[in-house]
């Protein structure tokens, strides 16, 4: 078994290649359906997602909400397809890449909707939004893309700290069994079995509460944020806390032997 490239890697061979990526045919690599889009037919294509992925489950994900006073994000919001089809629905829509130039696209592209806000990030944690809170996150054909299974989890482990309680992360990932692909493929990614999926949820503790098409490229996954702290997650962080207050307190300590 090869060993995985290390992370700081990873996350610069994501970037160029999607930067390459768009310079070259943002759109085609957005949806590889077709290799011509008019602007007309490559938003149809995202209003067909969000017909297929979000108006048939707005019970769990509105949970009784009104859409237009919820705040929603959406990772590796690409040229803006789906964006563009969420902000019709929901109130505010936040979207994120890792591409430099697929965010130039994306916001030259959406510049007429004021609900829009598109950021670069860093590929692997939302820091770029602050402490933004949002009522839903939503990712489709992304993380099927990326090849490590520590970035996608700490992309998890970011929604759920900006997730409001009882809300849903709903997300897509790459379930094929028979991929044989090299740890730092950027384009292939990394796979999951349902029991992988469901180990992340429980280690980012998130319930996981559905999931459709695993062993297939297209494995769908309803992560829900518990509405209390489970006691797992409230030792371990806790311990997080230790850990940050003897680092600070090491830090002053040397500080004041150098005075």
């Amino acid at each position: 078994m090869m060993a995985e490239p290390d992370l700081s890697g990873q996350l610069e061979k994501m970037q160029r290649e999607w930067d390459e990526r768009a310079r070259e045919n943002a759109r085609f690599y957005v949806n590889t359906e077709r290799q011509d889009w008019t602007d007309a037919e490559f938003f149809q294509s995202g209003e067909r997602t969000v017909a297929e992925e979000i108006l048939t489950d707005m019970i769990n994900i509105c949970q009784g909400k009104d859409p237009k006073r919820m705040r929603v994000l959406e990772i590796g919001c690409g040229a803006g397809r789906v964006t563009r089809a969420l902000a019709q629905i929901f109130g505010e829509v936040y979207g994120v890449d890792i591409s430099g130039e697929m965010v130039r696209q994306a916001r030259a592209a959406l510049a007429d909707l004021p609900g829009v806000h598109i950021f670069q990030n860093s590929g692997k944690d939302l820091d770029v939004l602050a402490s933004t809170r949002f009522d839903f996150a939503f990712s489709s054909i992304v993380f099927q893309h990326i090849p490590s299974r520590e970035v996608i989890e700490s992309y998890v482990l970011a929604v759920r700290s900006r997730l409001r309680r009882g809300r849903l992360f709903k997300f897509q990932i790459q379930g094929g069994e028979t991929l044989d692909n090299p740890p730092d493929d950027t384009w292939l990614g990394v796979t999951f079995s349902e029991q992988e999926a469901r180990d992340m949820a429980l280690r980012c503790d998130f319930e996981m509460r559905y999931s459709f098409g695993a062993g297939t490229q297209y494995f769908w996954l309803w992560y829900f944020k518990p509405k209390f702290l489970s006691p797992a997650w409230r030792q371990h962080r806790e311990y997080r806390l230790r850990v940050t207050y003897r680092r600070w307190r090491g830090r002053v300590a040397k500080l004041l032997r150098k005075q």
